[in-house]
């Protein structure tokens, strides 16, 4: 709570998910290097070389032209990077394509999703759950939003469903949807033709369609070979069509200390947001695009691409065996992400509740995140009503594979101690 003092100018601003578990685990010990702990909550891929992958940026070089600022949109030569890559991974032979001024720059995967809904007009937003943690209060900050929750099921292994969203869209007013995909916290991946779908809804029925593909290089089971992970792969008309595509560094090309994220749209939504970002953030710091534009290139990125699926999917399957020897139920395997939803439905009693696990958990220094915060409320408007997700955890196996043993090795010692 504020002091009293300041009572009537701020108001008490919660932590997300993992900010809140990380907070609480510091408070017990933790800290980022301490050997003794075990982050199964971390919402971050380890950073280090893997097998397969391009050597790693060690150095950001700071010449005199760059401590001018850039411009707020971001400076061109990195638009164009992006653009280009999009053009080679989805585009090819397509008659329309992407340029630099389909892309705009920002500070931060969050930056760019407040950039997006601090431009966006009166309009009902569907929203998924469960989903990212940041949306909850992202989409209660801009009150020109209305938040409309579309629940996923369990039953379907928390799988969207094309066509009940396009039901949901229509008969709920939907003037746009924010999408993780794949999801955080579940894996699961719109991808082919449903994809195409959703796409195809959101030109038919000109619907904002804002995808947040922040995990798309983690895909498995042979997604990639599918169908088009991307919505830049069904894009008719890249000015014509209403698809906003959120990526940056931070997860798919593992390194979320640089801070550095992109928006591809039409070009009248890029000049809406970066107006936005005027105001806002100011742009990204200037060296650290430079630095980014050569990570850009289709085959540097292609290769940590792959790399990625080879080395996060040995990761994967070590995660949801371990998982399953535990009694954890899983809806459905994750297949995308590096993260597992699972059901504490077959625990001991004392561990049934998600927040119960994580502050138990806590004892063996081990970290998760409880499933209700993905429970995405903004407002707080169904805080009377117990969440369906009070009885998840969510795991992660972005960790390197001696902090997943490790982990593991603490939540089996933590299910023995009350069984």
């Amino acid at each position: 709570m504020l002091p009293e003092k300041h009572s009537h100018a701020f108001r008490s601003v919660p932590k997300t998910g993992v900010i809140y578990v990380m907070s609480e685990a510091g408070k017990r010990g933790f800290y980022y290097g301490n050997r003794d702990w075990a982050n199964l909550g971390q919402g971050a891929p380890e950073t280090g070389p893997i097998e397969g992958s391009p050597l790693r940026l060690e150095h950001i070089d700071v010449p005199p032209a760059s401590l001018e600022y850039g411009t707020v949109a971001g400076i061109m030569d990195l638009r164009a990077a992006v653009a280009r890559l999009y053009n080679r991974r989805y585009r090819r032979g397509m008659k329309s394509q992407y340029t630099a001024e389909n892309v705009a720059i920002s500070p931060g995967g969050r930056s760019g999703l407040t950039r997006l809904a601090a431009a966006m007009g009166h309009l009902n937003l569907g929203h998924f759950i469960p989903d990212y943690t940041a949306y909850e209060e992202l989409l209660d900050l801009y009150r020109r939003l209305v938040p409309i929750p579309i629940p996923l099921r369990p039953e379907r292994g928390f799988r969207p469903d094309p066509a009940r969203m396009r039901e949901r869209t229509v008969g709920m007013g939907l003037g746009g949807l924010l999408i993780s995909n794949p999801c955080n916290p579940t894996g699961q991946v719109l991808y082919g033709e449903d994809l195409n779908a959703c796409v195809v809804m959101a030109r038919e029925l000109r619907v904002a369609l804002i995808m947040d593909e922040f995990y798309s290089h983690y895909a498995y089971d042979g997604i990639v070979d599918k169908g088009g992970l991307s919505a830049a792969a069904y894009v008719e008309d890249v000015d014509r069509d209403p698809v906003v595509i959120l990526d940056g560094l931070t997860k798919n090309w593992r390194y979320p200390g640089l801070r550095l994220s992109w928006t591809v749209a039409p070009k009248d939504v890029i000049d809406c947001i970066s107006s936005a970002g005027s105001f806002l953030d100011g742009g990204a710091p200037h060296p650290i695009q430079r630095s980014a534009i050569p990570l850009l290139d289709p085959d540097i990125a292609d290769r940590e691409a792959e790399a990625i699926r080879t080395h996060f999917g040995v990761k994967r399957k070590y995660m949801l065996s371990r998982l399953k020897q535990l009694g954890f139920v899983l809806p459905a395997e994750p297949q995308g992400g590096f993260y597992a939803f699972v059901s504490l439905e077959n625990m001991p009693r004392p561990l049934q509740n998600g927040m119960d696990l994580f502050e138990k958990g806590l004892d063996f220094k081990m970290i998760c995140v409880p499933g209700v915060f993905f429970d995405v409320n903004p407002g707080k408007r169904r805080s009377h009503i117990p969440s369906r997700l009070r009885s998840y955890i969510r795991v992660s196996y972005g960790p390197c594979m001696e902090e997943l043993e490790r982990g593991l090795n603490a939540m089996e010692r933590l299910i023995e101690a009350y069984r």
